[in-house]
């Protein structure tokens, strides 16, 4: 019988998380299209090379003017100007307006020196190269000045940030037409089992499809990894520490499903114990996946998460993730949490923290929160309807319905109303 199978020191789950996270090392850094940056991580901040907007901006169609002359405008009293140029978006004013003067102007486009106000087109009326204006204006008015938006200088995007739709168009808008961006991270994964299929085979006795590494690939590449499926492992100790250590090379991060229990076919703890690398840990004080194990070979992770499929996808939220968007950057790298209130018994009890499998809610202006389906680790099903996970303490009586929860929220899930 293997020591290591039967004699584990529980962490807490900030434990394991803190020893996983001393391997953090940024990845290299690559010069990307910006076309092509969509979704993946600066490597660089960026601050305002400029100010927003460069130039004073008309916000309306209209006439730019002194603000002076409108004094005594008004409907019945409109003033007359004289009109002595046309602006478009885009064009540079050829002259300054002199008071008495206006020019037609569009929005967005320059507005001319001399001129400190812009009325809109609706209180105006043209008469041949003269425009009456029946509004007074105040200085500034529908002008936006240069800075106003953005000061040149001011920090925009951090390293480390994911790019998004408004980070695009702060980066366009800076004229980056390419991006410094983390590379993303390999991303290994193994199945150990005898009793798993490949997806493409018809079901056997005894026998099950591979779907963890599958769920595990979308996790990766989610959080912005490029995961890489591997062919099923038996349970065969030698084999498996060949497979692994062909591709502790080429890869940033190993993860494993399977074979960290104490079962005799449980391959990764033979592996744990006759290996030359290091182990952090092989046990964690959580429910689902408490065998959680995590190891250092060559001076790359290995994270062995266990092989039912609700365990493997918590552990995977739990350490890998945060591990991932260290390589990238992030200044955060844990989940973000919320408080909700739970809206039906847990009465489960553990020694253990659990991570509950949950579905969010808004309900009258209230978050709740509710198990997915079955909280059983060895269900797979209601992992499509999860979008976060519900923390409940250690102890006899689970949680109460009505009681407010800790809540980790998972990327790109929205709260549904």
């Amino acid at each position: 019988m293997s020591g290591l199978r039967f004699h584990r020191k529980a962490i807490s789950v900030l434990e394991a998380q803190q020893a996983v996270l001393q391997w953090v090392k940024h990845l290299e850094i690559e010069e990307v299209p910006l076309a092509q940056s969509f979704g993946r991580r600066l490597a660089a901040a960026v601050s305002a090379e400029q100010p927003i907007p460069h130039f004073r901006r008309s916000g309306v169609d209209g006439y730019a003017v002194h603000a002076s002359d409108s004094t005594e405008a008004s409907p019945d009293n409109p003033i007359a100007l004289e009109v002595v140029e046309r602006i478009f978006s885009g064009d540079v004013p050829e002259r300054s307006v002199l008071p008495g003067q206006a020019a037609r102007i569009m929005t967005g486009a320059v507005v001319p020196e001399g001129a400190d106000a812009v009325i809109m087109l609706e209180m105006t009326e043209a008469r041949e190269r003269q425009v009456h204006l029946r509004k007074r204006m105040m200085e500034g008015e529908n002008i936006t000045p240069v800075g106003q938006e953005v000061s040149q200088g001011t920090l925009l995007l951090h390293a480390g940030q994911a790019i998004g739709a408004g980070e695009t168009a702060v980066l366009a808008s800076f004229g980056y037409s390419s991006v410094p961006v983390f590379r993303k991270p390999r991303v290994a994964i193994f199945s150990t089992g005898s009793e798993l299929l490949d997806v493409d085979m018809p079901l056997e006795p005894g026998k099950i499809r591979n779907s963890n590494s599958y769920m595990l690939a979308y996790q990766v590449r989610e959080a912005g990894g490029e995961p890489f499926i591997m062919p099923i492992m038996p349970d065969d100790p030698a084999i498996v520490e060949r497979e692994l250590l062909a591709l502790a090379d080429q890869v940033d991060l190993i993860l494993t499903t399977g074979g960290v229990s104490v079962g005799d076919k449980d391959v990764l703890v033979d592996l744990f114990e006759r290996w030359d690398g290091q182990l952090l840990f092989n046990k964690v004080a959580m429910r689902p996946g408490s065998p959680t194990s995590a190891g250092v070979w060559r001076n790359k992770l290995l994270l062995a998460l266990s092989g039912n499929p609700g365990a493997c996808f918590v552990g995977f939220e739990l350490f890998a993730r945060p591990f991932l968007r260290g390589l990238l950057g992030c200044t955060s790298l844990y989940h973000h949490e919320i408080e909700a209130r739970l809206m039906t018994d847990y009465s489960k009890g553990s020694a253990y923290p659990r991570y509950v499998r949950g579905s969010l809610e808004l309900r009258k202006g209230m978050i709740g929160v509710r198990p997915a389906g079955q909280d059983k680790s060895s269900i797979m099903v209601s992992i499509k309807d999860t979008d976060c996970l519900i923390c409940i303490p250690a102890g006899g009586r689970g949680a109460a319905e009505g009681e407010m929860v800790k809540v980790l929220m998972l990327a790109g899930k929205p709260i549904i109303g």
